[in-house]
């Protein structure tokens, strides 16, 4: 009796996608001991308008990469992430060349500036929760010499800001407040406490 009971059980379980291809994101949840699949967003990103707060574009950044992801997982959870550099207000996203990867540079050299990473997560067409983390990088003062050197080892024009604090970092970082994780793209400490808040388990099987 109880064995046909056994076999008449099936299973469902909530599957993680993650709504980008940066191997940053992905080492994170690896580390986490989370299983997941990649399923990039491709619609083309709205620019920022300079008229929205970069919080809030950061925020629907992620919303809509989250939201257009769904669409393709029913039943599954969509995590989505957009990270930012701004300082004074304006945000500095990927340089479009090197002489852009220099001036953007010299502008945070010497000073504070805020990364901001907008996180959703998603399931069925609905938004579980979608924030903003933050954090405030402090930049060593820069010499030409010092920002050309950096250049050469990183590649800085597959990032925000023109830099990568995970990529030989201490040559141009003094400090941070606020995660690392978030600085290197997605802030994971609250990703992990957002899930179980939520009392979400990716991967997880349930009986029924």
């Amino acid at each position: 009796m109880w064995l046909s009971n056994f076999y008449s059980l099936t299973f469902t379980f909530v599957l993680l996608v993650l709504a980008s291809q940066s191997p940053r994101r992905r080492r994170f949840l690896e580390e986490a001991g989370l299983e997941f699949t990649c399923d990039p967003a491709n619609g083309a990103e709205n620019p920022w308008d300079g008229i929205m707060s970069p919080h809030d574009h950061v925020k629907a950044l992620a919303l809509a990469k989250a939201t257009e992801v769904t669409r393709r997982h029913p039943g599954d959870l969509v995590l989505a992430a957009d990270t930012v550099v701004v300082k004074d207000s304006i945000i500095f996203g990927k340089p479009r060349d090197l002489a852009d990867a220099n001036r953007m540079l010299r502008t945070l050299s010497g000073g504070s500036h805020q990364v901001l990473t907008g996180v959703a997560l998603c399931r069925d067409n609905g938004c579980i929760r979608a924030w903003v983390s933050s954090s405030v990088v402090h930049f060593r003062a820069l010499t030409d010499a010092d920002i050309d050197q950096y250049c050469k080892l990183v590649n800085v024009l597959d990032k925000a800001g023109a830099y990568g604090i995970q990529e030989h970092g201490d040559l141009i970082v003094e400090g941070i407040d606020g995660l690392w994780s978030n600085v290197v793209g997605l802030p994971i400490e609250e990703v992990l406490n957002e899930l179980r808040e939520n009392d979400v388990h990716p991967f997880h099987w349930e009986f029924s």
